[in-house]
């Protein structure tokens, strides 16, 4: 991706790309309450409570203003375009 600024997603930052975290994802609202907590703290991210590995949130990715690429779960930039890519 381009270092070109991109706009959200419309959709709210708490909710993540069905692609990203399916509705039917055993943890789904353990995350999502991980989650949740990092949003209202201003936290770049939390520990996923299945794996420990670390997460960045929503706000922290739309804070840095573009897409990576890499696939991040709360991507606040991912859409459903025609193609079904981010």
């Amino acid at each position: 991706m381009s270092g070109e600024r991109r706009p959200l997603a419309d959709r709210p930052l708490t909710e993540p790309h069905p692609s990203r975290l399916p509705p039917e994802h055993p943890e789904r609202e353990r995350i999502l309450a991980a989650h949740a907590a990092a949003l209202a703290a201003g936290e770049a991210g939390y520990l996923d409570p299945a794996t420990g590995l670390f997460v960045l949130s929503a706000g922290f990715l739309a804070r840095r203003g573009t897409c990576c690429g890499r696939g991040c779960r709360h991507c606040p930039y991912v859409d459903d375009p025609p193609t079904g890519k981010a």
